[in-house]
C-alpha cells in the first residue's frame, strides 16, 4: 500500500546527516570530534542530543546548523545540501531557514524585546512590522513587555524573547542548545512547555543539545551520542529515568 499524502508529510525530513565526520587539527595530533554520523530529523518532531562531555553534541548543533562545516559527509536542511554553499550562501540560509536558541539568551542588551525579535529581519534586510514583531512576543506570553531590555527581564523572559526572536523568520528547523541551562526549575517547565506546544501546535522542527534527562524526556526521540558517534537511540514515550539511566551507563563506559 502507497503512503497517503498525510503519511508522506509526516515523513518528510527537515534536517538529513550522512556520514557526517569533523576532525580539528592535523596530521598525528588530529582530534575526532564526529566520526561519520548519520541521522535524520523529521517535521513537526522535538529530538533532544545527549551524550557524555566531549561525546560531539555541540559539534553535530553546529555542523547540523551551518555553523561549522564538516570534514566529510553531507548535511541537507529544508532540501538544501549545505555543502554547496559558500560562506555567504550559509549565512543567508541561516538568517531565513534556521532558528537559534542559546543557554546564555543571546540577546543585545542595548534592545528593548520587541527590538531584538526583529532583528534576524532587519538583519536579512526584510521589513519587520511592529504587529508581526508583537504577536510573536504575544505568543511567548510577552505581549506587555515588549519595551523591556533584556536588564528588566528575569531569565525565563529573556528566553522567551530568545524564542520568539528564533521564530520571527519562521523557520525550517529550530537549533536550541542547552535552553534551560540557566533557569530554575519552574523557568525551565515553563520553557520546555512552550517548545513543545510549538511542535505539537505549530508543527514546528526542533533539535535540541542538552545534558538533563527530565528536559529529554520532553522529546518525541533522543539521540544519544559517545566518542563522536550515535550509539542508541530512544523514540515513543520518552521518561526522565529511562534517559538518566542510559545516561549512567554511557558516563560509566567513557
Amino acid at each position: 500500500m502507497q503512503p497517503t499524502d498525510t503519511q508522506r508529510a509526516d515523513l518528510k525530513e527537515t534536517v538529513r546527516l550522512e556520514e557526517v565526520r569533523r576532525l580539528y587539527g592535523k596530521g598525528d595530533r588530529a582530534v575526532r570530534a564526529l566520526g561519520g554520523v548519520t541521522a535524520g530529523f523529521r517535521a513537526g518532531t522535538l529530538t533532544a542530543i545527549m551524550g557524555p562531555s566531549g561525546s560531539g553534541k555541540s559539534t553535530l548543533l553546529h555542523c547540523a546548523a551551518g555553523l561549522d562545516r564538516p570534514t566529510g559527509g553531507t548535511v541537507v536542511i529544508d532540501g538544501t545540501d549545505l555543502g554547496s554553499l559558500s560562506e555567504h550562501g550559509l549565512t543567508l540560509l541561516r538568517r531565513e531557514r534556521v532558528g537559534f536558541v542559546f543557554q546564555a539568551f543571546n540577546l543585545v542588551s542595548a534592545l528593548t524585546a520587541e527590538q531584538n525579535v526583529a532583528l534576524p529581519l532587519r538583519l536579512a534586510g526584510r521589513a519587520a512590522p511592529s504587529e508581526l514583531v508583537r504577536a510573536a512576543l504575544a505568543e511567548v506570553g510577552l505581549a506587555d513587555r515588549a519595551g523591556h531590555r533584556p536588564s528588566g527581564l528575569s531569565g525565563g523572559e529573556q528566553q522567551r524573547v530568545a524564542i520568539a526572536r528564533a521564530l520571527i523568520t519562521r523557520p525550517a528547523v529550530v537549533f536550541a542548545d542547552e535552553p534551560t541551562g540557566q533557569l530554575d526549575t519552574r523557568a525551565s517547565r515553563q520553557i520546555l512547555g512552550m517548545l513543545r506546544a510549538l511542535v505539537d501546535d505549530h508543527g514546528q522542527t526542533m533539535i535540541m543539545v542538552t545534558h538533563d534527562p527530565v528536559t529529554a524526556s520532553y522529546a518525541d526521540r533522543v539521540v544519544f551520542l559517545a566518542d563522536g558517534v550515535v550509539v542508541d537511540e530512544y523514540a515513543g514515550t520518552v521518561t526522565a529515568e529511562l534517559v538518566a539511566a542510559r545516561m549512567a551507563a554511557l558516563e560509566t563506559a567513557s
